[in-house]
């Protein structure tokens, strides 16, 4: 049996130093499936704190690991957590724990699943397949669209010769 992770035991010690190098940047397909376990075991502890402490119990579902846009939500919201509560202070951000939890709350309608509300897992709806020729259809927009090979002009490049005119005018 694994002892859950207790989030203040990542944070910065008196030293300075933070007892365990918190995630940088997590990118689930790009790990090893030895440090996916790891990750998602950690993740998961984070999630039942997150859970308890902020009483999102009825929010997020017990199967949020079944769901991967969810499990997606969850990391940056934790990579932002410890970046936010481990990570050194940066001049500019005085209201950082105010942020995050402010964007944690803005998550929240993202981590709700209808469909898993009663504590019955549903499986996610199935990918629909794409389209016989999808792939040929989009190379070919690629290559003949006017939009993908138009001169680079930016909407506003004739307002701004326009002010630069009136501020190079003889007097």
């Amino acid at each position: 049996m694994t002892v859950p992770l207790n989030p203040a035991d990542l944070w910065p010690t008196p030293g300075g130093e933070a007892p365990q190098a918190g995630p940088q940047r997590w990118v689930w397909a790009a790990m090893e499936p030895t440090e996916r376990g790891v990750r998602m075991r950690e993740l998961g502890a984070w999630v039942d704190w997150l859970r308890t402490t902020f009483e999102l119990h009825n929010k997020i579902t017990h199967c949020w690991y079944r769901h991967s846009a969810v499990v997606e939500h969850l990391t940056a919201l934790y990579a932002g957590w410890m970046r936010t509560y481990a990570g050194d202070e940066a001049p500019g951000r005085e209201l950082a724990e105010a942020d995050w939890i402010n964007t944690l709350h803005a998550f929240v309608p993202r981590l709700q699943l209808a469909a898993c509300a009663t504590g019955t897992h549903q499986e996610p709806p199935p990918v629909v397949p794409p389209p016989a020729g999808s792939d040929e259809a989009f190379e070919l927009y690629l290559t003949l669209s006017d939009s993908m090979s138009a001169t680079a002009v930016h909407p506003a490049a004739g307002e701004l010769g326009r002010r630069e005119a009136e501020l190079n005018a003889p007097l």
